[in-house]
């Protein structure tokens, strides 16, 4: 049986700091990545991320999907052998009493504000 390869990746947060480099298998999924960069979150940022859901991993402008393997969202162009991924993390903002109080302030969507001529 064949060796699994291993790949160094980093993460880097939306404050412009880094999850430093961790080896991962090539068959490890972008959820369970994602799973890392939770329990890893610098507590000092504050606003981090609760679930898998909210926030986007992007590798070389690709957002990967939570279903996909290391392997399958590689982008060969521009990795350097043996060389350490930088993926970017983006993090959903979490949703606030804005969204609710502007459901209630909004006008009826069968009003209409119209003058006729």
């Amino acid at each position: 049986m064949a060796a699994e390869e291993l790949i160094e990746v980093k993460f880097r947060l939306p404050d412009g700091s880094d999850i430093p480099p961790s080896k991962y298998n090539s068959t490890t999924t972008v959820a369970y990545l994602k799973e890392k960069i939770i329990s890893q979150w610098p507590k000092e940022i504050g606003n981090g991320p609760k679930t898998v859901n909210d926030m986007k991993l992007i590798n070389a402008g690709k957002i990967l999907e939570n279903n996909k393997t290391l392997a399958e969202s590689r982008s060969p162009v521009g990795e350097v052998p043996g060389g350490v991924i930088t993926m970017h993390v983006v993090v959903r903002p979490p949703l606030s009493d804005k969204n609710t109080e502007k459901s209630q302030n909004a006008p009826e969507k069968n009003s209409c504000s119209c003058t006729i001529l």
